[in-house]
């Protein structure tokens, strides 16, 4: 799922009312806030360190989260503020509905709903529609 909106339009609300809805709990929402991703080495912080590197066993954040937690629904909020190398990753997870951690392992996101949200183009479109008002 895609929510696109402004701040403030509940975009994260809706995210948490699905989790409660479908699983039960909003402790189902696994939320990542993706301007803390925008470096070229960030995906390494979803998946875990190339082998050899510091902090290799403790794998990563989103795949540690969805072997812990398969039944869940990952938030990537801000879409747009990731870096380009993340986005890669999610294709592997759209596309095949698993990612292969730094560790090798084959994390399976077959239960998982996968939403995205952006802010992008919000005020481009609010322009447009005031624009066209005024005639």
């Amino acid at each position: 799922m895609f929510f696109t909106g402004p701040t403030g339009t509940g975009k994260t609300e809706i995210s948490k009312a699905l989790a409660e809805f479908i699983f039960g709990s909003e402790n189902h929402l696994i939320r990542f806030d993706m301007s803390e991703y925008n470096l070229e080495h960030s995906d390494q912080k979803l998946i875990g360190a190339p082998p050899g590197y510091e902090g290799h066993e403790a794998g990563g954040q989103l795949t540690n989260a969805i072997k812990e937690k398969p039944f869940s629904i990952v938030l990537f909020d801000e879409i747009e503020k990731a870096h380009g190398r993340i986005l890669d990753k999610f294709l592997q997870i759209l596309e095949d509905g698993r990612l292969t951690s730094s560790k090798g392992e084959l994390v399976d996101f077959s239960e998982t709903f996968i939403i995205f949200t952006s802010n992008l183009g919000v005020s481009e479109v609010g322009k447009q529609g005031s624009d066209s008002s005024d005639e």
